[in-house]
């Protein structure tokens, strides 16, 4: 018999984060501790963490849907993923909470990763500000050794932030600093080609979201036409039915994909991303959503089943003041993993 426990916490970022939606001071996110009643020494935590502007199953009821979904495993005794497909935050969390309780440990699948022996590429994220702040950013990452360095633009001048592409481009060509670009749909479908076109003579690897999500022929036009490789990530969001997820590939035959399991159906419905992706020879990477390091583990752990050579977008963990315990660290350019180190107990996050 399953047990299930929910443990609000409110994670405070070392400072203010800023995106294209706005700036978050905080975030609200919810653990779920699942236990057998005839092993209660044997448990498992999973982190349901939705971003309020951003997840397509947030709402003022969150916590009273969570906590439906906990009761129905306690009746069930097996997580029912198909009737979890509207939740991914949801899912996310529950999934991975029952998968560690099934493992016993932390280390959710066995990797090279997992046993601490290979690290797994990651880039190192420039977070909007004003030009001084993403300009610090820049020079903090490439002296600490990042091949690949990916600039959230939308929110300052344009030609600010081409400046700050040139800066890189002055000192680092392309073979040795990748850039990437995240939109955030900040450019309009009347002007996304004319500033492909721009960021193009910078030699950048590729742009995620250029356009709002939601413009389907718009998107795909601009697929068929762009001069930028072009990656979609808020265009995944709320699309949970594998025919839903087909269409969409099939209307827009994007460049990339990038994975978010908080946001894009749970460890399972990402993984049909994946398949989906590979099937119509589209490109992809995995990335974390602000969770804490016990979301994050989770996600790196599965990430690492699928050997990427590529960098992923994992490299979150340092960005609150109140994170969980966890031996995640970065070294270079990796993330690496080291189970033997701290962990925190279920107490400190009461």
């Amino acid at each position: 018999m399953l047990k299930t426990r929910i443990i609000p916490y409110n994670l405070h970022f070392k400072r203010p984060a800023g995106t294209s939606r706005g700036v978050y001071h905080d975030h609200q996110i919810w653990y779920v501790v699942i236990s057998d009643a005839s092993q209660p020494e044997r448990w498992g935590i999973g982190e349901c963490a939705p971003l309020f502007d951003l997840s397509c199953d947030y709402n003022d009821d969150y916590e009273q849907t969570l906590r439906y979904f906990c009761q129905k495993l306690e009746q069930e005794s097996a997580l029912n993923t198909e009737s979890l497909r509207p939740y991914p935050s949801i899912l996310f969390g529950l999934e991975t909470a029952m998968r560690q309780l099934e493992q016993g440990s932390f280390r959710l699948w066995d990797t090279p990763f997992a046993r601490g022996e290979q690290g797994i590429p990651i880039n190192g994220l420039i977070w909007m500000g004003d030009y001084d702040y993403m300009l610090e950013q820049i020079e903090t990452k490439m002296q600490q050794g990042f091949r690949c360095i990916k600039l959230k633009i939308g929110s300052i001048d344009f030609d600010k932030e081409l400046d700050l592409l040139h800066h890189i481009r002055k000192y680092y060509a392309a073979d040795k600093i990748t850039l990437r670009v995240d939109a955030n749909g900040a450019f309009s479908p009347d002007n996304a080609l004319d500033k492909l076109k721009r960021l193009t003579e910078l030699d950048l690897h590729s742009i995620e979201q250029p356009i709002r999500a939601g413009q389907w022929e718009k998107m795909s036009e601009l697929v068929k036409i762009t001069p930028l490789p072009i990656a979609l990530d808020e265009e995944l969001i709320g699309i949970n039915r594998l025919d839903d997820k087909k269409r969409l590939l099939e209307t827009i035959k994007p460049q990339y994909i990038i994975l978010k399991p908080t946001l894009h159906g749970g460890i399972s419905g990402a993984t049909e991303w994946i398949k989906l992706a590979e099937s119509m020879n589209i490109g992809w990477w995995i990335t974390s959503a602000l969770e804490s390091n016990v979301g994050l583990n989770a996600i790196a752990q599965w990430c690492a089943t699928f050997n990427p050579e590529i960098p992923q977008g994992l490299g979150t963990g340092g960005l609150y003041t109140n994170n969980p315990a966890f031996p995640l660290f970065i070294k270079k350019d990796c993330l690496w993993s080291d189970l033997t180190g701290e962990i925190f107990s279920i107490t400190d996050l009461t």
